[in-house]
């Protein structure tokens, strides 16, 4: 059974309170929509999740109903029960894509850290404060729990586990290294940063090179015929009727 995300004030929302009542206390939702909910950041629980759904659904339902259509309730309802997962999917990449694009940030303020001479650790620490969004947000928590006694390359090998983002991964191993083996971090964080950006460069040019073949398909099949039914129909109509 999936184990509920909390949160501080969560169950004294309507939402939770509805979620957490008879029937839907018995539903759950799975794994991957759990993950999804981490990622996206939110503050709602599995019980939220679990009343949204219900509501939408059933919502749904009675509209399906109140419109004469009954047949199409069970599918309406199905698709209205997992827009709320689809949507929590949405948002998870699109954070997870800000959280990448913020990688070469960190690697500036880490690599300003560590040419002031401060060790990886602290410099990780200083870095984390001054950076914002939702990597700053991911990784806050690391130095938290450092505070509190836990190991701090663990955690932050954990972080770089579940956010999956090649980039981040090369930090933490930079970081890891230079902790462990007592070595020079700041000519690495350099380097790092200057690769980071020129291999994002050459992904955002062979995005743009395969632009024209993905418009391709929109171009021909739909605005093409949009064309030529504004231009040559009315030629070819009015060519018939002085024929005629």
């Amino acid at each position: 059974m999936p184990v509920a995300l909390e949160t501080p004030a969560a169950g004294g929302r309507p939402l939770a309170r509805l979620g957490a009542s008879y029937p839907l206390a018995a539903l759950h939702v799975s794994g991957p929509t759990l993950d999804r909910l981490r990622a996206s950041g939110l503050s709602i629980d599995e019980r939220e999740i679990v009343a949204v759904k219900a509501v939408a659904a059933a919502l749904v339902g009675l509209a399906c109903l109140s419109f004469g259509v009954p047949i199409l309730c069970v599918p309406c309802g199905w698709l209205a029960y997992r827009m709320p997962d689809i949507a929590l999917s949405r948002r998870a990449r699109a954070r997870l894509s800000a959280a990448d694009r913020e990688v070469p940030v960190l690697l500036d303020l880490l690599a300003v850290a560590t040419s002031a001479g401060l060790a990886p650790q602290l410099a990780f620490r200083r870095a984390v404060d001054a950076a914002e969004g939702p990597l700053a947000d991911e990784l806050r928590p690391v130095v938290d729990a450092t505070d509190l006694g836990a190991r701090w390359r663990d955690e932050l090998r954990a972080v770089a586990d579940r956010l999956n983002l090649p980039d981040l991964r090369r930090v933490v191993g930079a970081l890891m290294r230079a902790d462990a083996l007592g070595s020079s971090l700041a000519e690495e964080v350099t380097r790092l940063a200057g690769d980071v950006r020129e291999s994002r460069r050459v992904r955002a040019t062979e995005r743009a090179r395969a632009a024209p073949v993905k418009m391709l398909f929109p171009l021909v099949f739909l605005v093409l015929p949009a064309f030529l039914l504004l231009t040559v129909v009315p030629v070819l109509i009015s060519t018939v009727q002085s024929i005629q």
